[in-house]
């Protein structure tokens, strides 16, 4: 009965791209290379603590946006990212009484369908679990009243086209909410990396991925199509005992480097080196390191008739001199 319901969400084949590949994209440049990205997240799945802090603590940030809204979200899609942080989180929320989660990665799908079917707080959510791209979202126009992605799009290689079909998928006057790793994540590791590159080998090549600027996000959202766009940035904080740590972390995460372009032989003399140096240039007086996460948060609303409109351009009362004048009067 669950999967009759839900399967109507779903694009049929004729409606889908002409390429026979679940995961084609219409991007022209591909700056991450996708098939890459999926096998680190199918590494990731099982390498994945149960419990991060960083992940939770951003998915239950992300999620507690829901509080400040009024209305109910019957149907929610979760894309990619931290979907078992979301998915748990979500759990706890009775308004949502359907649930689709979908990643590009088999076995992410997997592990979040057993942690589901293992969970100690059965719930009345009716919930699909699904094997898709957020490239190429198999999910028909005006079906689900709530996407949600945390830390899943900042690796796609058209963030606008990929946000285009978030808002497609929504219902009128349904809730786009994402966060996605901004360009001041992992700065300590940049510079690290950096100076080891030129020490060592005397030039550089891309070793962290190219983040979204802050300034960038609410033109992606007016791009996109949603109405009552909002931002905002949080940055965090996490100590590690050494720099190699911190990758292994990243890798756990799914967040290491899917450069299409990239060199993959890393040096092992470079490596050392490029922990050496965040050791010297970073480390707090216990003898960790710091690594910052700065994240964006994105909210957006599809277009319905109740929603606020700004007013006819030439309709002001009021001019901004008079403001001035009575203002200036009462200082």
């Amino acid at each position: 009965m669950m999967r009759r319901t839900l399967f109507s969400l779903f694009r049929s084949s004729s409606s889908s791209s002409s390429s026979s590949s679940p995961f084609s994209t219409t991007s022209k440049v591909n700056i991450f290379d996708r098939q890459l990205k999926r096998n680190q997240r199918d590494r990731a799945a099982w390498l994945m603590p149960q419990n991060d802090p960083l992940l939770h603590t951003v998915a239950d940030n992300l999620l507690d946006r829901l509080q400040d809204v009024k209305k109910t979200f019957p149907s929610a899609l979760c894309l990619g990212g931290s979907l078992q942080a979301i998915t748990r989180s979500l759990r706890t929320r009775d308004a949502i009484q359907k649930l689709i989660v979908m990643d590009a990665s088999y076995d992410m799908v997997q592990r979040c369908q057993n942690d589901y079917h293992a969970s100690n707080n059965p719930d009345n959510t009716e919930t699909m679990f699904v094997v898709g791209d957020e490239e190429f979202l198999p999910i028909k126009e005006n079906s689900v009243d709530l996407v949600i992605s945390c830390l899943g799009l900042h690796w796609t290689n058209d963030l606008p086209g990929a946000m285009i079909q978030s808002m497609l998928a929504l219902k009128p006057d349904g809730l786009f909410l994402a966060a996605i790793l901004g360009g001041e994540t992992l700065k300590e590791l940049r510079i690290a990396c950096t100076v080891a590159q030129m020490e060592r080998e005397g030039g550089i090549s891309p070793r962290i991925s190219p983040l979204a600027q802050v300034r960038d996000a609410g033109n992606l959202l007016t791009r996109a199509g949603f109405n009552l766009p909002g931002v905002d940035v949080d940055e965090y904080t996490v100590k590690y005992e050494s720099a190699l740590e911190l990758i292994e972390h990243l890798r756990a995460m799914g967040e290491t480097n899917a450069l299409s372009q990239m060199n993959t032989m890393l040096k092992r003399d470079t490596a050392l080196a490029t922990a050496a140096i965040y050791d010297s240039m970073f480390a707090s007086e216990d003898g960790t390191v710091p690594a910052t996460f700065q994240v964006i948060y994105m909210t957006g609303w599809k277009e319905h008739s109740s929603q606020q409109k700004p007013k006819r351009r030439g309709s002001a009362t009021v001019s901004f001199k008079d403001i001035q004048t009575q203002f200036g009067n009462q200082s």
